[in-house]
């Protein structure tokens, strides 16, 4: 007997190509949002505007990956500070890395630092003895990385200084930065990344140990103003504007930081 019945339909297959091009896809994607918020790691809380010429994308694609990382508590949106008179309008909105999105990056030993000091204290036998050896500690470890930046900082001259300090710290994962501070008083030096931020928030003793490393390989007083580890966006240390003398080990020995905000915000 003759079938007379529609012959059964099959599904086209999608061809293996557009399959394979799925996870390509989603990999470059993935790689992309990773450049947006090294970005951010590296130059600090940054416009939409910004990311786009600095990655040379458009500013629709850095919005969606923006979009994207914020969703995953990588990055916040934060008001833009405005220094001097500002504009009518509101504040252009800027995009920072959260405590996780730097936990992202290179704080892998930051608990094995925490437990270090933590073991120094209790080997001293805690309380102001257990401090003063961490501190101790704190200040062999900002001693010995200024050593090996003194070599490119010496015989700079004193305009200089700040951009070479923060070329060196760079390479070391700091992420630093010179700028012109307001008014042209001074330059600060910007610190985007802080491997130890844990650590340090834990025993400011760190911070304080680094600021007065700085005072000595800059040859002038200079004074922290804001640390990752007590909450801010970056850790931004004043320096003077100074035309002094060349630097030497001689006259790095006498500058020294301001004890009171060495490692601390001003209150």
């Amino acid at each position: 007997m003759k079938n007379t019945g529609d012959a059964p339909t099959t599904r086209e297959p999608v061809p293996a190509p557009a399959l394979a091009s799925v996870p390509a896809a989603l990999e470059e994607q993935h790689g992309t949002r990773h450049r947006v918020a090294r970005s951010i790691l590296d130059h600090g809380p940054s416009t939409a505007a910004e990311l786009a010429v600095r990655l040379e994308l458009t500013q629709a694609a850095v919005r969606r990956h923006l979009d994207a990382l914020v969703a995953e508590g990588t990055v916040e949106a934060r008001a833009q500070r405005v220094y001097g008179h500002r504009g009518r309008g509101r504040p252009a909105k800027v995009f920072a890395l959260t405590d996780g999105g730097r936990d992202a990056f290179d704080q892998a030993y930051d608990e094995l630092a925490v437990d270090a000091m933590r073991w120094i204290a209790r080997m001293a036998g805690g309380g102001e003895q257990g401090e003063a050896a961490v501190a101790a500690f704190a200040r062999a470890r900002a001693n010995a990385q200024a050593e090996r930046y003194r070599a490119r900082l010496e015989g700079s001259a004193p305009r200089d200084r700040a951009r070479v300090l923060a070329e060196a710290l760079s390479e070391d994962g700091y992420a630093a930065t010179a700028r012109s501070a307001p008014a042209s008083t001074g330059e600060q030096l910007c610190q985007h990344h802080c491997p130890v931020a844990h650590a340090a928030e834990r025993f400011p003793q760190l911070c304080e140990a680094e600021t007065e490393v700085f005072s000595r390989l800059l040859g002038t007083h200079v004074q922290r103003l804001a640390t990752i580890a007590h909450g801010d966006g970056v850790c931004t240390t004043f320096v003077p504007r100074a035309d002094g003398p060349a630097l030497t080990s001689e006259t790095t020995a006498h500058a020294t930081a301001s004890a009171s905000t060495a490692g601390r915000n001003p209150a």
